[in-house]
């Protein structure tokens, strides 16, 4: 049974983890934050798995036992929570970007490079520390453009021509051929080249606040599935990359004056099955093609978001929509608007960035934005691929959370709540000694 976010059956510990270590910091003291993208907290306790840099850190540290994210289960809304404290309803972000439509019947677009004023919808923690007079960094994050709230930057598209792209190619961190190649290069060169300037930004600037972000994990799992051969390798290797972190650190001579925090945004799930809710739209006659369509789904792997097109149109498509889902096998519910706030989706409101339903996968099922073809079929060779975008209620989802360092003692072997951890960073940044309130 998926279970709301406001299930408190999780023990949740209301400390502001993040916020809770910077707000405490003085000039001296730093943050470093990475997220390994789509790490499962289940792997991480799996014994089976050899993760010797986190398991040291969390022995030296704190550990919880899992992290629940927000919904949607994906990576630019459960970034954004962890750096805002704040639901999707409240900062905004559903997408990997911004839903953008395209007009009247016609289907919607996810936007990526949008400015991050537009985008997040609420301060963030770059934003509180920057206000606090403290020095930020920021390798691979997301919703964060363009950089203003942060000192340096080695965005997830670095440009040569950018001050701190240029420091590092002059330096011999990062190569001009691999800021020109970068679009065309793999994953796991894209996170070694973050890493390097993640490292070499901590030993020459040593910033109180640094955000980086890896993504290898989740590209990996996506293709092979999470508990795979290939899924847990991406994992390993990504444990190993923290040592380059702590290398680094020791290197700028920082170890004993910072806080390390390593989370995930979501875990993951193996699947077999997709299902296909525009190739079911289109059956049904609600959409004819992208640019004629009176109903248009996103498929967020274990969720849907569906939208009416046509608003001359919108009584009838809704009418039609409340029976067009049922007994379409792998698809276990559907939210109405009613139910939005529970798993703390946004209100819907019209032309708003909230779709009009959400559809639910089961286990072993995950949803695809063909429009033709069959409504369900088999993963193609029947190998299995992996998604998120599960309700956050389902344990599978859970993300890790690993402290060490300064100040660490907040976090224990318990269940988390990714909203509950932090505060707003007013709060935060108000409440803490000799710092300046955030802008509100």
């Amino acid at each position: 049974m998926h279970r709301p976010y406001t299930d408190r059956r999780v023990q949740f510990k209301f400390l502001p983890v993040l916020l809770f270590a910077i707000s405490a910091a003085a000039q001296e003291r730093h943050v470093i934050v990475i997220s390994l993208d789509g790490f499962p907290a289940s792997r991480l306790h799996d014994s089976n798995v050899p993760f010797p840099v986190l398991r040291r850190l969390a022995r030296d540290g704190a550990i919880a036992e899992g992290m629940k994210p927000v919904n949607p289960t994906v990576t630019w809304p459960n970034h954004t929570s962890l750096v805002t404290g704040v639901l999707p309803a409240q900062h905004g972000l559903l997408y990997n970007g911004l839903p953008v439509r395209n007009g009247d019947g016609k289907s919607l677009r996810i936007e990526p490079w949008v400015e991050k004023k537009e985008l997040v919808l609420v301060p963030t923690v770059a934003d509180a520390a920057r206000d606090a007079g403290q020095t930020t960094a920021e390798v691979d994050w997301v919703a964060i453009y363009p950089h203003t709230s942060v000192t340096w930057a080695f965005p997830e598209r670095p440009q040569a021509d950018q001050p701190e792209v240029r420091e590092l190619i002059a330096e011999g961190v990062i190569t001009t051929d691999e800021i020109r190649d970068s679009g065309k290069t793999a994953i796991t060169m894209h996170d070694d080249a973050w890493v390097r300037a993640a490292a070499r930004i901590i030993e020459k600037h040593k910033p109180n606040v640094l955000l980086m972000h890896l993504l290898t994990t989740d590209s990996v799992q996506h293709t092979y599935g999470t508990n795979t051969l290939a899924g847990n390798a991406a994992l390993i290797l990504a444990d190993r990359q923290i040592e380059r972190v702590l290398a680094a650190m020791d290197r700028a001579g920082i170890r004993d004056s910072t806080t390390l925090i390593i989370v995930s945004d979501h875990g993951f799930r193996s699947y077999r099955k997709r299902i296909a809710p525009n190739a079911l739209l289109r059956e049904q006659g609600l959409l004819r093609t992208p640019d004629d369509c009176d109903a248009w789904a996103i498929s967020e792997g274990g969720t849907a978001l569906v939208y009416v097109t046509r608003e001359s149109k919108r009584e009838v498509t809704v009418k039609a929509m409340q029976d067009l889902f049922r007994n379409i096998p792998g698809l276990t519910r559907v939210i109405w608007p009613a139910e939005f706030e529970q798993y703390g989706f946004p209100k819907w409101m019209p032309g708003g960035r909230m779709a009009d339903l959400v559809l639910v996968a089961e286990p072993g099922y995950g949803f695809d934005g063909a429009i033709d073809g069959p409504v369900v079929s088999d993963v193609p060779g029947n190998i299995p691929a992996g998604a998120h975008g599960y309700l956050s209620g389902d344990p599978e989802m859970n993300e890790i959370l690993v402290a060490w360092g300064a100040g660490s003692g907040w976090v224990s072997n318990w269940d988390w709540c990714l909203i509950s951890m932090l505060p707003r960073p007013s709060r935060a940044f108000s409440a803490s000694s000799g710092l300046p309130a955030a802008a509100r």
